[in-house]
């Protein structure tokens, strides 16, 4: 699947596809990573085959028509949170779904304290044969510093796991994310993940 590059002019700050598709491939110990923005007429059929895996809809719960993913791909192309779908491709291969969004833009933003230009990310990996091998991790890893090299603005980089998906938590804390809180959201409880640009040092008494 070819997916050509678009057109740079993005806007500082924003999480515009044509600041995305700039993004140089970032190396990972499975392969040469990179973030594609969906071009939704032709991505659709393999990420509506990927939602109706069981696996997968436990927690996106998009599984149905290929309508049903179309609709929530043109929510975040036109939400207010400045989403970009993207595809995850390794080694050229699309294996992994993604959401790189505004986080202090997003309706999450109320339900913690949201610096300016934090920016949130959600991840599903598509096919089966890439789950269970730490993929998740490295991902995570390579995304967060991909974000943060790319978004000086950016404090921070955000994400909430359903806390059942003990799997994704546990990614994400491999990759240099911690555990804020739990927070209730409308649509489940969220363990709240952040990556901070310089962590926190630990308090010592003088």
């Amino acid at each position: 699947m070819s997916h050509p590059a678009i057109r740079p002019g993005g806007v500082p700050g924003r999480a515009s596809a044509e600041d995305i598709a700039r993004w140089a491939p970032a190396g990972t110990p499975a392969g040469e990573f990179r973030l594609v923005p969906v071009r939704p007429a032709a991505d659709l059929p393999l990420i509506a085959a990927w939602m109706n895996d069981p696996v997968v809809d436990a927690f996106w719960q998009l599984a149905g028509p290929r309508e049903r993913t179309a609709a929530h791909l043109a929510a975040q192309l036109g939400g207010d949170g400045d989403s970009v779908p993207c595809l995850g491709l390794l080694d050229g291969t699309p294996m992994s779904y993604w959401e790189v969004y505004r986080a202090d833009l997003d309706p999450l933003a109320a339900h913690y304290a949201a610096r300016p230009h934090d920016t949130g990310l959600h991840l599903l990996i598509g096919p089966a044969r890439y789950r269970g091998r730490g993929l998740g991790t490295a991902l995570l890893r390579a995304t967060a510093g991909l974000v943060l090299a790319h978004r000086p603005h950016c404090p921070r980089v955000v994400a909430e796991p359903d806390v059942r998906n003990a799997a994704s938590v546990a990614a994400f804390r491999a990759a240099g994310f911690r555990l804020a809180r739990e927070i209730e959201l409308p649509d489940k409880r969220a363990a709240l993940m952040l990556r901070e640009r310089r962590p926190r040092r630990p308090f010592t008494r003088p």
